[in-house]
């Protein structure tokens, strides 16, 4: 497998982030999917300010997102479960319609990435990026080994990049004196 390689014109930041786990049987003992994000972005110095899980209810994602969004500290939403096609899988739906811009590079690299593990059945992944008030969005599948392959080869090589193109003011904006 390709090893991404991180933009040279990005300097380490601590991002804020927030972890959205989507499930009806999910809870904070056994979300292993949630728990890797968190773990993820703790190793690189990153912060975890809200770590929730939500039942796959399109109006109640929609409404933290919305919520989260007023942060203005907070740069990084990463979501995970209901992408699929399920009629309980609604994130998608929750989540498409909120986003200002979209990454669709994001989707189409990480469905080719789970292409090469598991084959066709990649195609039913619904993952999506984008942007909304200013967040950079990631909505993941809630398997523990596309969280992985999402954040070792796609989100995190590009995340302080992004976030940084998104607000290039990001890093000055949120210093902390105990960094």
């Amino acid at each position: 497998m390709m090893t991404a390689i991180p933009h040279p014109d990005t300097a380490r930041i601590h991002l804020h982030c927030a972890i959205i786990t989507v499930s009806d049987t999910r809870d904070l003992d056994s979300d292993r999917s949630g728990q890797l994000i968190g773990q993820y972005l703790n190793h690189i110095d990153h912060i975890v300010d809200s770590y929730q899980i939500l039942r796959d209810d399109p109006e109640l994602i929609r409404s933290q997102v919305e919520q989260l969004s007023l942060d203005p500290t907070l740069a990084v939403i990463i979501l995970n479960g209901g992408t699929g096609i399920a009629p309980r899988d609604t994130t998608f739906d929750a989540i498409a319609g909120l986003l200002e811009k979209t990454l669709p590079g994001f989707g189409e690299i990480f469905r080719f990435l789970c292409y090469q593990e598991i084959g066709s059945r990649a195609i039913a992944s619904r993952a999506v990026a984008g942007v909304y008030r200013n967040k950079l969005i990631f909505s993941l599948p809630g398997s523990s080994n596309a969280v992985k392959l999402a954040l070792e080869n796609l989100i995190l090589p590009e995340l302080s990049h992004l976030v940084t193109q998104i607000n290039p003011n990001y890093a000055k904006s949120t210093q902390r004196n105990d960094i």
